[in-house]
């Protein structure tokens, strides 16, 4: 009697203590709220894993976010996440509408839409019946919706393999995406998908440019426009071809409508000086035959333009942060951000083809007032070294430059034998002394890189009145170096405009350590929104363009 009750004691608690670790199980296990759902509805909104893993087994097109896929069920413990009791959520309507606008307007790419996912949501979207509850069609449709979130935010939201970017001469480092974070922040909201894209504000606004211009390409004839040759048309003058003209700039929102007369107006002219402001010429108001080449410009190749800077802003930050410049070198403009919004902007000169301004990004660290120029080792080369064996001190003087060598000590010419070196060789350094005739101005501007470019002023001011301004052996000029140092030390009460004057003239080299690091982008686009909410075209310096539309359309036409 006594062992059968013990027996019994034993088994009750076992029993018990299994039970208890079903139930620590469950509580672990818990992946979602299922209060808002009967009973029968949670069951019917979730996904059969076994359907995921045949769904998956047979979509080979989605084999690279396999991992994915499954790691954003199994989290939500395998629940819908595009339908619910009503059938299609609003995100999953957004998100259909998204992937056709983009398919419509120039990002023609069939992993953006298969052609299952076509058909299925076609039918739901032109039906007023839509998903019925127990429908075959929901579960594949939902993970056909999720798998091609993944291949759209990978193509659209990601671009371009970082590698891919880097042989295209591109270092700004690229911007990291959790899709499975952001695919679950989406689901959750209706405007999602309108307002948390990880993209770049600019990619945005030139989104909402691509599709002004297909259905312009699709409404309107672009014939060429021409005058006779060498000659103008300006304010006051009447011709024939200037009711053309107004007629182009009408469809391209540099000027109102309902003027047809082939007078040369006053509204004419501000229309065509935006316009030579759009597009980086001179803004003068007079229509030559440059200005008519930008407007026959085939409304095709600006849709192209446009794609590939898109696919640019695809690798930059969302956020660059709130304050930091901006050097785009095909306006040959530096444009400087406080609290998220443009503070000023000014001309720069970048290098001349062959020379290069490299695409990268540093935080800029160092104000150097008065400074030394270091002489590179290519312009040692090509032109200093030949010039000092020529000339000896009498050159160095003209130049006002000096031989330096490991010790800082300054050291005459004569003492070198300079048959023995041609340049790459040659064991010291020759620099130029501070002063206003110093090639780097009476100011510079350090971001530490491993390409050896800066911001600096320059004595040669005249070329910032050029409209293309590309003639630096790399670095980048700056046209107001006074109003940039000011900027830099804005917040440091030390540093008034009058000291800041006394440094930059006192023929003595200073370095100062600035309190803020300033991000500094020097990037390359040549179509991009405009303070002004207008769309801009630069021409390709470089040819990036070119390469990249290779990269991405096949072609470089």
């Amino acid at each position: 009697m006594t062992i059968r009750y013990s027996s019994l004691i034993v088994l009750a608690l076992m029993i018990f203590a299994a039970c208890q670790q079903q139930s620590g199980a469950r509580k672990k296990n818990k992946a979602r709220d299922t209060t808002h759902y009967t009973k029968e509805e949670y069951i019917e909104q979730a996904l059969d894993s076994n359907a995921l893993n045949t769904f998956l087994a047979t979509n080979h097109n989605f084999d690279a976010y396999d991992d994915y896929i499954r790691n954003f069920y199994r989290k939500r413990d395998f629940h819908y996440a595009w339908v619910n009791k009503d059938g299609l959520t609003e995100q999953a309507g957004n998100f259909i509408n998204m992937m056709k606008n983009d398919a419509a307007y120039g990002i023609k790419d069939s992993s953006l839409m298969t052609p299952d996912l076509q058909r299925l949501t076609d039918t739901l979207l032109v039906s007023d019946v839509g998903l019925k509850r127990g429908d075959t069609a929901i579960p594949r449709i939902e993970m056909l919706l999720t798998a091609q979130f993944f291949a759209y935010g990978n193509k659209v939201w990601g671009g371009l393999t970082a590698d891919s970017a880097k042989d295209l001469e591109w270092f700004i480092p690229r911007k990291k995406i959790d899709m499975e974070s952001l695919l679950d922040s989406m689901v959750k909201k209706s405007n999602a998908f309108q307002e948390e894209e990880p993209v770049n504000r600019q990619y945005k606004l030139l989104r909402n440019e691509l599709k002004k211009l297909a259905e312009l390409e699709a409404a309107a004839k672009w014939d060429s426009l021409r005058i006779p040759a060498k000659g103008t048309f300006k304010k006051g003058d009447s011709a024939a071809v200037i009711g053309d003209i107004k007629h182009r700039l009408e469809l391209m929102g540099d000027m109102p409508g309902g003027d047809s007369s082939v007078r040369f107006t006053n509204v004419m002219d501000t229309a065509v000086r935006n316009f030579q402001a759009r597009m980086g010429l001179k803004e003068d108001g007079i229509i030559r035959q440059s200005v008519l080449d930008a407007m026959n410009t085939p409304i095709q190749q600006r849709i192209r333009q446009v794609l590939v800077n898109m696919e640019r802003l695809r690798w930059v930050p969302v956020d660059p942060g709130p304050n930091y410049i901006l050097v785009n070198i095909p306006a040959f403009m530096m444009y400087v951000y406080e609290n998220g919004k443009l503070n000023w902007s000014c001309n720069v000169v970048v290098g001349k083809p062959g020379a290069n301004t490299v695409i990268f990004s540093k935080d800029l660290r160092y104000i150097v007032f008065s400074p030394y120029w270091n002489v590179p080792p290519g312009i040692l080369a090509k032109e200093v070294l030949p010039g000092i064996k020529r000339g000896g001190n009498s050159y160095l003087a003209r130049q006002n430059m000096e031989i330096v060598g490991a010790s800082g000590k300054v050291i005459s010419p004569g003492a070198i034998n300079l048959s023995k070196y041609s340049g790459g060789n040659f064991p010291y350094v020759v620099r130029q002394r501070p002063g206003g005739r110093n090639s780097l101005g009476k100011v510079k501007f350090l971001f530490p890189n491993e390409y050896n470019i800066y911001l600096h002023d320059t004595p040669a001011r005249y070329l910032f009145g050029e409209n293309k301004r590309s003639f630096s052996h790399g670095c980048i000029r700056v046209a107001e170096p006074k109003r940039l140092a000011q900027w830099l030390l804005r917040a440091d009460s030390g540093w008034t405009d009058k000291k800041i004057d006394e440094a930059m003239n006192a023929g003595k080299e200073k370095y100062l350590t600035i309190k803020e690091k300033i991000p500094v982008f020097i990037g390359y686009f040549t179509a991009f929104v405009d303070s002004k909410g207008r769309l801009n075209f630069r021409d390709d310096v470089y040819g990036h363009d070119g390469r990249l539309a290779a990269t991405l359309f096949g072609s470089s036409k």
